[in-house]
């Protein structure tokens, strides 16, 4: 898909790139695509619809039933440091380095229904919950929630919606099957409980990893400990391979944690393609090569053309 999408690109003197935000574009000079819901929007929520010019890429998970979803959605919140950390590639906005690995998701916490899905212990508390915020005109429809994980019951699947868009589809595959391994041994050994605690420490964590990525702390709800995120997500990866190897993944992980290992990332990339070029155009371009297989991401380092 990537191979016809660019393609067709080249024909139209089009570049297509990844990354969680364009480095240099300003959000006033956005323009609203004329949707009756998006207009509805603008109406909305004003400034912040044209701010809301960020990219990320969602992550489904089938799930058997609406008990298993809501209980894969209250785990997955203890990892959404890891998938924030492991996909950062937004440290500028408008010209500016933003100081964090991810600043995408600084955009996202403005909404008023951003965050996470309230402490509901089954799929018919969760229904219960939405018609009483869809009776008391909040929401209309599942859309209106913009909470990092949530159910998505058209689908019949959980959807995280943390990542910033990788700058390859190597990385964006690799990214799936992280979650797709991880969601499996949650709901086949069933390791953990929902537990109130994840919540208490959410937004502290997941401050942490936006702003430093892998080198940030997280602390374990379950068991109080404190350790770098690259730390914790080595022990995932090492408690997931098994299932990983019965579903073909092992080789895709294993590269995965050689660069949490190596501490290459998306972020640092970015940083260090400004660093030796000096100009964020120059850095649009080549992301833009990366993303369209034009360019090899080698080593976190950037090549010379």
């Amino acid at each position: 898909m990537r191979d016809v999408v660019t393609q067709a690109a080249q024909r139209l003197n089009v570049r297509i790139a990844g990354g969680g935000s364009h480095p240099f574009h300003m959000w006033a000079d956005r323009r609203i695509y004329p949707t009756e819901r998006f207009k509805h929007l603008l109406d909305l929520y004003g400034y912040l619809a044209k701010q809301f010019t960020i990219f990320g890429q969602h992550v489904h998970i089938g799930c058997p039933d609406g008990d298993a979803a809501i209980y894969l959605t209250h785990i997955l919140s203890r990892y959404v440091p890891h998938f924030i950390a492991l996909s950062a590639s937004s440290p500028f906005q408008q010209g500016e380095d933003t100081a964090y690995q991810s600043s995408r998701l600084n955009t996202v916490s403005a909404f008023p229904l951003s965050g996470q899905i309230p402490f509901v212990h089954s799929w018919k508390e969760f229904l219960e919950y939405f018609e009483k915020m869809r009776n008391y005109g909040v929401v209309e429809s599942m859309k209106d929630f913009y909470w990092d994980i949530r159910p998505k019951p058209e689908y019949g699947t959980v959807e995280i919606r943390v990542f910033d868009t990788p700058l390859t589809v190597e990385r964006a595959a690799a990214l799936a099957a992280y979650v797709q391994a991880l969601a499996r041994h949650l709901l086949a050994e069933r390791p953990l409980a929902p537990s109130r605690e994840v919540y208490m420490l959410y937004n502290y964590n997941r401050f942490q990893a936006c702003r430093y990525g892998l080198g940030g702390t997280l602390i374990d709800a379950y068991s109080g400990e404190q350790r770098k995120l690259a730390d914790d997500v080595l022990l995932t990866l090492a408690r997931i391979a098994p299932g990983a190897r019965e579903l073909g993944s092992a080789a895709v992980l294993e590269a995965l944690g050689a660069s949490v290992i190596s501490g290459e990332g998306d972020a640092s990339w970015l940083r260090n393609a400004y660093k030796e070029r000096g100009s964020l155009n120059d850095v649009v371009r080549i992301q833009s090569d990366l993303w369209m297989g034009l360019r090899t991401h080698v080593g976190g380092k950037v090549p010379q053309t």
